[in-house]
């Protein structure tokens, strides 16, 4: 990818798509990191996920990989992540086929499933928390 010229406000670059340059790291602080460089409206989109998941998953684990947030339950391998484009924050469920209801977004990849959040859109929130709560119950994704 391409990155653009302008640093986010907190000093680090965006990407070519709006999503934050963040160097990899485990924990809650590289996490707050990427989110406080979420771009414009995204970062209070970052902020809610964030919290909705905390609220939601007792024994998270959290982390920073390529330019992205990964949540996963305890020592269990990662159940979803988010990553910003231009005009969306895209929410990754990596065995949403196994959620009740099923996320809206296909995927080329057979298990993982998106929800993405539009500026303008409405967000169920209710939904979302009991996505989380399913996805952190099942086995999950090692990467």
């Amino acid at each position: 990818m391409t990155e653009k010229t302008a640093p986010s406000p907190v000093g680090r670059r965006l990407l070519t798509g709006g999503n934050p340059q963040i160097p990899k790291g485990e924990g809650d602080g590289p996490v707050q990191a990427y989110i406080a460089a979420m771009p414009g409206w995204k970062s209070g989109v970052g902020q809610r996920l964030d919290r909705i998941i905390v609220e939601t998953v007792p024994d998270l684990r959290k982390a920073v990989k390529w330019n992205a947030p990964f949540y996963g339950e305890g020592g269990e391998g990662w159940f979803l992540s988010l990553r910003c484009y231009t005009k969306k924050v895209n929410v990754s469920f990596f065995r949403g086929t196994s959620l009740d209801p099923v996320p809206p977004g296909p995927s080329k990849h057979p298990e993982v499933r998106y929800l993405d959040i539009f500026e303008e859109a409405p967000f169920d929130e209710a939904q979302f928390r009991d996505w989380v709560a399913q996805a952190a119950r099942l086995p999950g994704v090692r990467l």
